[in-house]
C-alpha cells in the first residue's frame, strides 16, 4: 500500500473508531445528538457499531485487498447519512460541512486503496 494511502487510512480509522467507540460506550454529547437527530439511542449505537466496523476495514488491505474498498464505500453511506441528518436538525454549515470533508478524504482513501 503505497505510504499516503497508508497514512490517510490510519488518520480515518482512527478517526471511525474513536467515533464509533463514543457512541457505543455512551458519552453524553452522543446520546444528545442521538436524540437531537430523532435516533434512539440503540440505533445510534448501531451507527457507532458500524463506524468501528469500516475504520477498522480501511487497514484490512493485507487481509484481502478488496476489504478497504468495500469499508470505504460503507463509510460513505454513513456520511451520507451524517449529512442528510444534519440538515435536517438545521446545523450550521460548518457542522455539516464536517462529514463532507471526510466523505471526501474517505473517497480518495478508497481510490488510493484500489490503484495501489
Amino acid at each position: 500500500m503505497p505510504t499516503v494511502a497508508l497514512i490517510l487510512s490510519i488518520v480515518l480509522a482512527a478517526l471511525f473508531v474513536a467515533g464509533g467507540a463514543a457512541k457505543l460506550i455512551g458519552i453524553p454529547a452522543m446520546r444528545a445528538d442521538a436524540e437531537r437527530f430523532g435516533l434512539s439511542y440503540p440505533g445510534f449505537r448501531l451507527i457507532g457499531l458500524l463506524e468501528c466496523a469500516g475504520g477498522t476495514g480501511l487497514l484490512t488491505g493485507s487481509l484481502w485487498k478488496p476489504l478497504p474498498a468495500f469499508a470505504a464505500v460503507g463509510l460513505l453511506l454513513l456520511l451520507a447519512g451524517a449529512v442528510a441528518y444534519h440538515v435536517r436538525a438545521k446545523d450550521p454549515v460548518p457542522k455539516t460541512a464536517g462529514p463532507v470533508v471526510v466523505g471526501l478524504l474517505v473517497a480518495v482513501a478508497g481510490v488510493l486503496q484500489i490503484a495501489g
